[in-house]
C-alpha cells in the first residue's frame, strides 16, 4: 500500500488547467485533493483543514508562494512541495530556506510528481523511532526520541530535515556519506547531480552548530566523495 491512500492534499495553483489535470491524476491514485488558486486563502485553510501535504505554487495572486511558506512553517509540521515554472536556482534555495520540503519544476511529468509526494509523505508519516539511546560525542548531544540537539548545554533548534539529516551523519560517524546514499535515504530519490537541497540542509545545519557554512572540521566535505561526521571533533 502506497502513502497516497487516504492522504489529503491542498493544490495551490492559479493555472486552473494544470489544476485540474493535477488534481484528477491525484485523485485517480487515491489522494483526497482540495484546490484554491489564490494564495490569501491558503494559511486559514491548512490551520482550519490540516492537510498531510501542500503543493504550493510560487507566482500567485493575493499571496506570493514565498510568504505563504514563511507564514506556514512555524505551525504546519506537515511536507510542502513547491510547484514552479521558475527554473531559477534562487528560488530553489529561498524555498527550501523558507522550510518548503522540495520542489519540483514545470512542465513536470506526472509520475516524477507523484514519487516525490509519495517520498514525503513516507518520510512524515513514518513511525517515530523506538530506541531510547542518546548518541553523544563530546559536547553534541543528540536525543533521537525527543529529536532534540544540545551542544556545549545548550539547545540546538533545528528543522525537522536539518535534524534527520545530523542523526543519520550521527549514526554512520567516521564513515564517508556520498550524495547518492543520502539524497536516497533522506530524500527518498535518486541525486541527478545538480539538485541544491542537500547544499542547502548542510549549510544551514553548520551554521546552527557554529561552523562556517560551507567547511566544517565537524562535519567536513571529501570532495568528490561525499560527507563525513568526525566523532572526534565535538
Amino acid at each position: 500500500m502506497n502513502s497516497s491512500v487516504n492522504s489529503s492534499i491542498l493544490l495551490v495553483e492559479d493555472d486552473l488547467r494544470l489544476s485540474e489535470l493535477v488534481s484528477h491524476y491525484l485523485e485517480n491514485n487515491g489522494f483526497h485533493v482540495a484546490t484554491t488558486d489564490r494564495g490569501d486563502q491558503v494559511v486559514d485553510w491548512v490551520q482550519r483543514e490540516a492537510p498531510d501535504l501542500v503543493i504550493l505554487d510560487l507566482g500567485l495572486p493575493g499571496k506570493d508562494g514565498f510568504t505563504i511558506c514563511r507564514q506556514l512553517r512555524p505551525s504546519f509540521a506537515n511536507p510542502i512541495l513547491i510547484l514552479t515554472a521558475r527554473d531559477n536556482d534562487f528560488d530553489h534555495v529561498l524555498g527550501l530556506e523558507l522550510g518548503a520540503d522540495d520542489y519540483v519544476i514545470k512542465p513536470v511529468e506526472p509520475r516524477v510528481l507523484l514519487a516525490r509526494i509519495n517520498a514525503l509523505l513516507r518520510r512524515s508519516q513514518s513511525q517515530p523511532r523506538i530506541e531510547n539511546t542518546s548518541l553523544r560525542f563530546g559536547q553534541l548531544l543528540i536525543n533521537p526520541v525527543a529529536r532534540a540537539v544540545s551542544l556545549n548545554g545548550q539547545g540546538v533548534a533545528l528543522s525537522s530535515a536539518e535534524f534527520d539529516l545530523l542523526l543519520f551523519l550521527a549514526e554512520h560517524a567516521g564513515e564517508i556519506q556520498s550524495r547518492a546514499m543520502l539524497f536516497q535515504h533522506l530524500y527518498g530519490r535518486e541525486y541527478d547531480g545538480v539538485d541544491r537541497m542537500l547544499d542547502v540542509r548542510m549549510s544551514h545545519l553548520r551554521k546552527k552548530l557554529g561552523e562556517d557554512a560551507d567547511s566544517s572540521e565537524r562535519i567536513k566535505t571529501i570532495w568528490g566523495q561525499g560527507y563525513l561526521f568526525v566523532p572526534d571533533a565535538w
